[in-house]
């Protein structure tokens, strides 16, 4: 005898997220855990050596963190006013910072001590970077000047002043210690060679420029302003590469990761996407409480940090990593209890057979038992979290032709919910068609009584009316809609029959419009 085939509930259930192997990888952090801050979190750097401690520089200070611990290891205080960019040297010894006070601070990360104070720019320096060669500082300020300094002497080198708006961007090249770029509140990025007096590239971002960010391999940049990221080749010119326009509010910065195959980009939409290098698609997203001004994150990968508008740090840290600690944590604890680690041990499998078990509605249904079948389909779990269910259920008895006889002869109140449910999913494209047909069937079977019902049934019955109209006034609003594209896509074609990539760009809009009416009707 055959098995009993139960119904097909996938068929309606809303479609997952496809599993690529960059959503299994990016969800394997930990969930967050938040610090506070006071003011806005300008800037995140990691350390490129281990523990990977990250520079959180927020208000008046620049905070060297713990990764592991989510503690405060160092705190760099010698600011007055605000401090802006702090950011590691290679090597993880030194940390350089701009501020308010136009000076740039060299502090040594263990002693906490104040090494370099570098003085000439007239207004805010808002970034900081060390040279390539590690012997050299470049700075962006507000005066509208780039400037690089020397770390022995103390003294500036060389001054670029082409901007004609703040500076609040720049980058320097990971492969060469006289190439510089800074991008304006001018809308303008300007690369620069030291070994020159002048600019060596000019491109316009068409926005104020928020952030800069080299590729490792050098001849190619990104910027970030406006709600576009752009990316250029600097090889050829400053050639456009790709315009990336995923956010929907200001992107305010950009980072590396991944060893360089995924760019990360944070913004005011509380969002931070993440793209591949090599298509520029977006891979994976990852969504802040509030808005995003800062990333940093440490080499492999293995820690992500987020700062907000609001003074909130976000850590993640990889749960396999986690994991590993926890292990080793406990190795540490056993060798001190003076347990021995190394007994060898025989695994055992025991397979343990799963016994299917059979849902109540299809319990009833393998008994022909049609009302109850679609009384617990109705229950309120059900139709609210998994309604889905409840429409399999209802096409099933539509395909059994025991619609009628499970709707028939029902009180006021799984009458109600009957009606309340189609009320509340008649216009979902998913639900569209067979609930339809279940309206249908339920007025030819409760017309001629209408009068006998109470009165919140025949309420219930004027809201499904009125549902009804308004997806038909829906419907005749969509194919008006569709004639009119159909207009316009005729009179493109013989006007401008050139460009046909543009008209054809627009065709799966009106197909989508087209399908959208059929699902409806």
């Amino acid at each position: 005898m055959a098995s009993f085939k139960k119904i097909n509930t996938k068929v309606f259930a809303r479609p997952n997220s496809e599993f690529t192997p960059d959503n299994i990888y990016w969800k394997k952090y930990s969930a967050p855990v938040l610090v506070k801050e006071f003011g806005p979190i300008d800037y995140i750097d990691f350390s490129p050596v281990e523990p990977h401690y990250f520079a959180v520089t927020c208000s008046v200070r620049v905070q060297v963190y713990n990764p592991i611990t989510k503690l405060v290891t160092k705190n760099l205080s010698r600011f007055k006013e605000a401090a802006y960019g702090g950011s590691f040297r290679n090597d993880g010894k030194l940390i350089c910072a701009g501020g308010e006070e136009a000076v740039i601070r060299l502090f040594d990360v263990n002693t906490k001590s104040l090494l370099r104070l570098f003085s000439g720019h007239k207004a805010a320096i808002h970034r900081t970077f060390f040279t390539a060669d590690n012997l050299h500082i470049a700075s962006f300020s507000d005066d509208k000047t780039v400037a690089v300094w020397d770390i022995p002497s103390e003294k500036q080198i060389i001054s670029f002043n082409e901007h004609s708006d703040y500076i609040r961007a720049g980058a320097v090249s990971p492969i060469s210690t006289d190439i510089l770029l800074s991008g304006g509140y001018d809308k303008h990025i300007y690369m620069y060679d030291t070994r020159t007096s002048k600019q060596i590239l000019s491109v316009n971002h068409e926005a104020p420029v928020e952030s800069l960010l080299f590729l490792p391999s050098g001849g190619i940049f990104l910027s970030a302003g406006g709600t576009e990221i752009r990316v250029w080749d600097a090889l050829a010119g400053g050639r456009l590469l790709a315009k990336i326009t995923q956010h929907h509010k200001t992107v305010t910065c950009l980072k590396i990761a991944s060893n360089g195959h995924r760019i990360l980009s944070g913004s005011l939409d509380r969002h931070v996407k993440i793209y591949d290098s090599g298509t520029y698609k977006t891979v994976h997203s990852l969504d802040y409480p509030n808005s995003v001004l800062s990333i940093g994150i440490s080499p492999n990968d293995e820690t992500i940090v987020a700062g907000m508008i609001d003074g909130l740090i976000s850590v993640r840290r990889r749960e396999e990593e986690v994991k590993s600690e926890k292990l080793q944590c406990k190795k540490v604890s056993y060798r001190r209890s003076g347990r021995n680690l190394h007994t060898p041990q025989v695994d055992v499998v025991v397979h343990e057979e799963t016994k299917e078990i059979m849902s109540k509605h299809d319990t009833c249904l393998r008994k022909f038992e049609y009302s109850k079948a679609l009384d617990c389909v109705m229950s309120s779990y059900v139709v609210n979290k998994v309604p889905h269910v409840t429409v399999a259920l209802m096409q099933e008895l539509i395909r059994r032709q025991g619609l009628k006889q499970a709707l028939s002869g029902r009180d006021g109140k799984s009458l109600v919910n009957i009606l309340k449910f189609l009320n509340r999913h008649i216009g979902n494209i998913r639900f569209g068609r067979v609930l339809l047909y279940v309206a249908n069937v339920l007025m030819d079977v409760y017309e001629d009584h209408l009068d006998e019902l109470a009165a919140e049934p025949r309420k219930m019955f004027s809201i499904l009316a009125a549902k009804l109209e308004e997806e038909e006034n829906l419907i005749l609003a969509l194919s008006e809609l569709q004639g009119k594209l159909h207009m316009i896509l005729s009179a493109a074609e013989n006007i401008l029959p050139a460009p046909a990539k543009d008209v054809q760009a627009l065709e799966p809009s009106s197909a989508a419009q087209k399908n959208l009416i059929l699902s409806i009707a």
